[in-house]
C-alpha cells in the first residue's frame, strides 16, 4: 500500500518582489506530493529549480520499488524569471528537514536534468557553508540547521548547470540584444551556408562568440544594478529579455559530442524554430536572476559543487539525450571520481518519453542503488 500526501512546507522569503502573491508573502510556503511504500527507510527528494516534479515519471516506479519519494517543487516552479540559485537550495533543504523529521534512516536527492546542479550545489553548502552573497552581491543567510546533508546524489540525464548550458545554447550569431533581426550570418549555425559537419574552426568561432555574448550581457547586468542601486530609493533588480537562446551546434551537428540522439536538440526536430520562439531559455529574466542562474558568475555549477561533497554519487547517462551530451557526463565523473558510480542507458531521451524499458531499467538502477546505502 501507498500512502500518499500533499505537502506544505514553510520557508522563508527570499528576494524583494520574488512573488506578486500576497499570500505567498505573508506565509511563504513550499509544494509537494509524498508517497511513501509500506515499510520504506529510505527517502528520495526529486527536485529541480523551476520544473513542477509532481507528476514526474519516477514516483510511481519508484513506490513500487520500495523507496519513497518526496516531489518537491521550489519557490520558482513555473516560472524562472525571477529564480534565484542560492533560494532555491533553501527550498531543498526544507524537503530535507522534512524527511528527516518523518524519521527515514537515509535521504537521497535525485537530480534530474537541470535538477542534478541544483542539488549538488545544496550538498556543497550543506556539508560546508560558504556562500554568504549571490553574484548580485545580495547577502544569503544560509543557516547549517536549515541545511541538513543529504546521505547519496543521483543524477539523472544531468546538465552541468545552467550558466553552462546558457553558453553552449546561446546563438553566437546576434550581434544587438536590442535587435534579434541583426545578426552575423558566419556564426549561425541555422544559416543555409553553414551545413554539417561543421569544420572544427567554425565551431571554435562559434564556441568563442557565444561566452563572449554570455559575459557582454552580464557586464551589462552588473552595471546596470549599479546604476539603479545608486539612485537614492531606486530599484533592486529590473526584467529585460535575452532573444535567442537555443542554438547549440551539437543539435545540428550528430558528429559532435556523438552518442545516440536524433537531431534538434530536446525541444522538437525544429531547433530553429525553438530558438525564436517567445518562450525559451532567459527569455524573461532580470538582472539578479541572470547572474545568479546564467551567468558564468553562478554559484551553481554542478560538477564544481560535486567536486566539495562527499556523499556517493549515482549517475545515468541517457544515450539518446539530445540536449546532454558525453562531455557533460565526463565531468560529472571526474568531479566525484571514486565516488560516482556510472551506467549507461542505452536509447533512453532525455524524458524517456515512451521508452517503458528504458523508465523501467532507470527505475530499477536508482532504487536499487538507494536501498543499498
Amino acid at each position: 500500500m501507498i500512502e500518499r500526501r500533499h505537502v506544505a512546507l514553510p520557508i522563508r522569503i527570499g528576494a524583494t518582489f520574488e512573488t506578486q502573491s500576497g499570500l505567498q508573502l505573508n506565509a511563504p510556503r513550499i509544494y509537494g506530493m509524498f508517497a511513501k511504500p509500506d515499510g520504506a527507510r529510505t527517502a528520495a527528494i526529486l527536485v529541480h529549480p523551476s520544473s513542477n516534479m509532481m507528476s514526474h515519471y519516477l514516483i510511481d516506479p519508484l513506490n513500487a520499488r520500495g523507496l519513497a519519494v518526496l516531489a518537491l517543487n521550489t519557490r520558482y516552479a513555473g516560472g524562472d524569471q525571477v529564480l534565484i540559485m542560492e533560494h532555491a537550495i533553501q527550498d531543498v533543504g526544507a524537503g530535507v528537514r522534512y524527511l528527516r523529521e518523518q524519521g527515514f534512516d537515509r535521504v537521497v536527492l535525485l537530480g534530474n536534468s537541470g535538477g542534478a546542479s541544483l542539488t549538488a550545489f545544496y550538498q556543497a553548502q550543506a556539508e560546508r557553508i560558504t556562500i554568504t552573497h549571490t553574484p548580485a552581491g545580495d547577502p544569503v543567510d544560509l543557516v547549517p540547521a536549515e541545511l541538513p546533508p543529504a546521505d547519496g546524489l543521483v543524477l539523472l540525464a544531468g546538465h552541468p548547470g545552467r550558466s553552462t548550458l546558457m553558453t553552449t545554447y546561446i546563438d553566437a550569431a546576434v550581434v544587438d540584444e536590442r535587435d534579434p533581426d541583426r545578426s552575423d550570418s558566419t556564426l549561425d549555425i541555422y544559416a543555409c551556408g553553414n551545413a554539417p559537419p561543421f569544420p572544427r574552426e567554425f565551431v571554435a568561432r562559434v564556441r568563442a562568440a557565444q561566452r563572449a555574448r554570455s559575459e557582454r550581457i552580464t557586464e551589462w547586468a552588473l552595471e546596470r544594478l549599479r546604476v539603479l542601486r545608486a539612485r537614492p530609493g531606486g530599484a533592486r533588480d529590473e526584467a529585460f529579455v535575452v532573444h535567442r537562446t537555443y542554438a547549440d551546434p551539437r543539435f545540428v551537428d550528430r558528429t559532435l559530442d556523438a552518442n545516440d540522439r536524433a537531431p534538434g536538440g530536446n525541444r522538437g526536430d525544429t531547433p530553429q524554430q525553438a530558438n525564436l520562439s517567445a518562450n525559451n531559455l532567459a527569455r524573461f529574466t532580470t538582472l539578479t536572476s541572470w547572474l545568479s542562474q546564467w551567468s558564468l558568475l553562478s554559484n551553481a555549477d554542478g560538477p564544481d559543487n560535486l567536486a566539495r561533497t562527499t556523499v556517493p554519487v549515482l549517475q545515468l547517462e541517457y544515450t539518446a539525450d539530445a540536449g546532454i551530451f558525453p562531455s557533460d557526463v565526463a565531468r560529472w565523473s571526474a568531479a566525484g571520481g571514486d565516488r560516482v558510480e556510472n551506467h549507461r542507458v542505452v536509447g533512453a531521451s532525455h524524458y524517456l518519453y515512451c521508452l517503458p524499458d528504458q523508465l523501467a531499467q532507470v527505475a530499477d538502477l536508482t532504487a536499487s542503488w538507494c536501498l543499498a546505502r
